[in-house]
């Protein structure tokens, strides 16, 4: 009996995907995903300010203080369940810079005013563009940027839980102490 080519090809396929699968459930993090942006100059971000909130300015980025980017919607509630963090965060005197990612102006305006705003200044990004350049793939987002503008850490997802305090609270404690 002769074999035919088109026959080998259903089980060569299944076996790629199978050998794929292989390699991503043993990756060093499998849920992590990676960022072209750290240890990489923080990259520019929309010069719409929302409502009369100010702007921000790349300046800020290299103002010899750590910044944390913040990128969020005030449709997403993970966004929402973050933010006491980061009125925390805001009290305690760290910098936030907020990208309103995604949003109508109202809607964010609204959220900001009813929920307190946290951040020194909010740039507006309805189209997304920025987050693009960030490299952000869903809000919220936060970013960690030393004094000198360069990107120390991207986090995805909310500011809660036992990733952000395995991953996030130590990485920020590391950025803050060699800032001083």
């Amino acid at each position: 009996m002769k074999i035919k080519p088109l026959m080998i090809l259903p089980p060569a396929i299944f076996a790629a995907f199978a050998a794929l699968a292989y390699v991503g459930m043993y990756r060093e993090d499998p849920q992590g995903l990676p960022s072209t942006r750290v240890g990489q100059p923080a990259p520019a971000i929309t010069p719409e300010p929302l409502g009369d909130y100010p702007p921000v300015g790349m300046e800020m980025l290299a103002d010899g203080e750590v910044t944390l980017v913040n990128f969020w919607a005030s449709w997403c509630p993970p966004c929402r369940a973050e933010h006491p963090q980061l009125l925390e965060y805001a009290a305690e005197g760290i910098d936030l810079v907020g990208i309103n990612f995604k949003d109508q102006s109202n809607a964010a305006l609204t959220y900001l005013r009813d929920e307190e705003n946290p951040f020194a200044a909010v740039a507006f990004d309805p189209q997304g563009r920025t987050a693009i350049d960030w490299g952000v793939t869903a809000p919220p987002e936060t970013f960690i940027v030393d004094g000198d503008g360069t990107v120390l850490l991207r986090f995805q997802g909310p500011l809660v839980g036992s990733d952000f305090e395995q991953r996030f609270v130590p990485a920020l404690e590391e950025a803050l102490a060699a800032g001083s």
